[in-house]
């Protein structure tokens, strides 16, 4: 039976509503309850072996485009079309905020190389296998007319991972360094294959030559080192603002509105510059969790801590039903409906092409990070490896969001060929989803049990590096001193892994040195807030470092 819904508005008194005000006030009242039913079930769900609030998000979402589907007799419904501005502009930066506002610094910068590695590096790989195998099955497989620039969308469109299921299981307390390299990967990730794309449409790939290859590197870069430098300069623009008029004396809710809104402000700030706005508010989150957040006042810093943290539990979830419902929106599946097989052959040639094109960068990559650890403890092992490769192998709403990019006008599919991908985008991602998030916590319990992982953390934190003193005592007096102290030899480095470590350490080292003496007496931070009556006051319980 059809919902009569100027019915349903006299009952709901918005009978003076218009049809498109209506439309809305029924979209935010669905997704607002099925939000409510996602955290509950969420958290009922919290033990289970196999399920988690993503995989829960995704699987209402999909139930309910069901619903819709029926009671409105397939009629399509606003409520479930995808809005790509919507997610670029209001879902996607709390995420990427939150991520760099909680990250934990010491870990992360660290690891700093082999994060650069498999972010930056490993996703240009997966980008060129992934863009070849395209060129030459598709090719043959006559889906429609696709150019060039379609090929190179598609390497950029899933090499976008999404590592939130494996996220949620892992602890990064237990298991810091593989926290640190999934979590730092994904972020890198996602920042990159945008750039990436967005570098792709800037240029005519119809004539490729050596010239148009070098402008396109050197833009990549170009767009990967400014959005950086944006947002470490919005935080620290936020810092110096903070620090120097002390909005502690007057109001929390200046200090915590004047966060957020700068936070935004460099987001939107790189989106009208076309920079990669990802990258920017990552590091803006950054670099306001070690100059600002120290500057505000004690009850300032609860209040951002958990409201940032919430803005991006509530927009995950929203993202992970938004794809739900929109995955079952009838008109770009009707262009592949009488080509099924085909359409299943796409999907799985692109997941074939997402397991080669991870696994080709990892164990390599991880093999050249090994060579850089002077710690046994401190190497990426196989089977944290295999963790790192399947926690990349997950297709999220970043993937659609770009293949909307790329393969519609306005939300709608007019050519064949647009609409398998479209629809093949859409069925990687619920597949990666549903099928391998399922499998991540029994993967993880099995590779790296309960009494594996606080053995893990024990040995990260006995291998932590107690001085730069350590690093250099191999070198002076052949190492007598401290051979005499432990009883043992220390393996001497070769040559080729001393030039690999030297750098990290030494660039580490004089950072902290001019960070001390130039960027904390000017930005803040820990240790270096003046005491004024009724300014933030220093607080040594909090370790943020």
């Amino acid at each position: 039976m059809a919902i009569d819904w100027g019915t349903v508005m006299v009952k709901l008194g918005l009978s003076g509503l218009d049809t498109s005000d209506h439309a809305s006030v029924v979209s935010i009242n669905i997704f607002v309850a099925l939000i409510c039913a996602c955290i509950v079930i969420g958290h009922l769900l919290e033990e289970n072996r196999w399920m988690n609030e993503s995989i829960t998000s995704l699987i209402i979402g999909l139930c309910t485009g069901i619903v819709l589907r029926l009671a409105t007799r397939g009629n399509n419904s606003r409520v479930m079309v995808f809005s790509e501005d919507l997610f670029f502009i209001y879902v996607l930066p709390p995420i990427i905020f939150n991520a760099g506002f909680q990250v934990k610094k010491k870990q992360f910068f660290r690891n700093f190389i082999t994060i650069m590695l498999f972010g930056a590096v490993g996703t240009l790989i997966s980008f060129i296998i992934i863009s070849i195998g395209a060129v030459e099955i598709f090719r043959k497989m006559d889906i429609g007319a696709l150019e060039i620039g379609d090929y190179l969308a598609i390497g950029a469109i899933f090499s976008a991972t999404d590592s939130v299921c494996t996220l949620q299981v892992l602890n990064q307390d237990e298991t810091p360094l593989l926290y640190s390299l999934v979590f730092g990967e994904g972020v890198v990730n996602d920042a990159t294959s945008v750039v990436l794309f967005n570098a792709i449409q800037k240029f005519d790939l119809v004539h490729i030559d050596v010239t148009v290859v070098l402008k396109f590197v050197a833009n990549f870069f170009y767009l990967f080192s400014s959005s950086t430098l944006l947002g470490a300069l919005g935080g620290l623009l936020s810092a110096y603002i903070i620090k120097k008029l002390y909005f502690g004396r007057h109001s929390t809710d200046r200090e915590v509105a004047l966060m957020i809104l700068m936070a935004y402000l460099s987001y939107m700030l790189a989106e009208l510059l076309d920079l990669s706005g990802i990258l920017t508010v990552f590091f803006c989150g950054i670099v306001m969790s070690h100059y600002t957040w120290h500057n505000v006042t004690e009850s300032s810093r609860i209040t951002t801590k958990h409201a940032f943290a919430t803005l991006s539990f509530i927009a995950e979830i929203f993202l992970f039903l938004y794809v739900g419902m929109d995955a079952l929106d009838i008109e770009k599946w009707q262009f592949v409906s009488n080509s099924p097989g085909k359409s299943v052959g796409l999907s799985s040639i692109l997941l074939g092409l997402v397991l080669i094109g991870r696994a080709a960068f990892v164990f390599p990559l991880s093999f050249i990070s090994n060579l850089s650890k002077r710690s046994q403890n401190d190497k990426i092992t196989f089977k944290q490896q295999v963790i790192i490769w399947w926690a990349g192998l997950m297709r999220g709403a970043v993937s659609i969001a770009l293949a909307y990019n790329q393969f519609t006008s306005s939300g709608q599919t007019h050519q064949r060929g647009n609409a398998f991908m479209i629809t093949s985008t859409i069925t990687v991602v619920l597949f990666s989803t549903m099928v391998f998030g399922l499998m991540t916590k029994p993967l993880i319990y099995f590779l790296l049990p309960p009494s594996m992982k606080h053995l893990t953390r024990s040995l990260s934190l006995s291998s932590e590096p107690s001085s730069p003193k350590s690093f250099l005592s191999p070198l002076l007096s052949n190492g007598q001193g401290s051979e005499l102290e432990t009883g043992h030899s220390i393996p001497r480095p070769t040559s080729l892994r001393m030039l690999l470590m030297t750098p990290s350490r030494s660039v580490h080292h004089y950072w902290r040195k001019f960070d001390d003496a130039f960027m904390r007496p000017m930005f803040g931070g820990r240790g270096f807030v003046p005491f004024v009556p009724g300014s933030p006051i220093e607080c040594s319980v909090h370790e943020w470092e």
